[in-house]
């Protein structure tokens, strides 16, 4: 059985760090394509950053570009990413997910496994 545990999440002031946890169970992150998206109310599911595990990447979106970073580490076959210089465009629940693809997706829909998900909240 497949399990994705997102963690980290929280409240945190403009400017400020957070670092998300996708722990991964049944299987190993090192041979999927794993994503994080972020779901705000009144907004369409966004991709944030992805990284594969065949040509590496890391990709992100353009909204995040510079300020976060997605990583891996395979021997907690767990996927962080740290995020800085938060904004209030930033506040959503956050997402990990895994794809079994060569390379990366911005689309949901290709991603098979999905956590529960962890709150971000970023106060101005």
């Amino acid at each position: 059985q497949v399990q994705l545990v997102e963690s980290g999440g929280g409240l945190v002031q403009v400017g400020g760090s957070l670092r998300l946890s996708c722990a991964a169970s049944g299987l190993t992150l090192n041979n999927y394509c794993t994503g994080w998206f972020r779901w705000a109310p009144g907004k369409e599911r966004e991709f944030v950053a992805a990284i594969a595990w065949a040509d590496g990447g890391p990709y992100y979106a353009d909204s995040v570009k510079g300020r976060f970073t997605i990583s891996r580490d395979n021997a907690k076959n767990t996927v962080y990413l740290q995020m800085n210089s938060l904004k209030p465009d930033d506040t959503a629940v956050y997402y990990c997910a895994t794809a079994d693809l060569v390379g990366w997706s911005i689309v949901p829909r290709t991603y098979n496994y999905w956590g529960q998900g962890t709150q971000v909240t970023v106060s101005s």
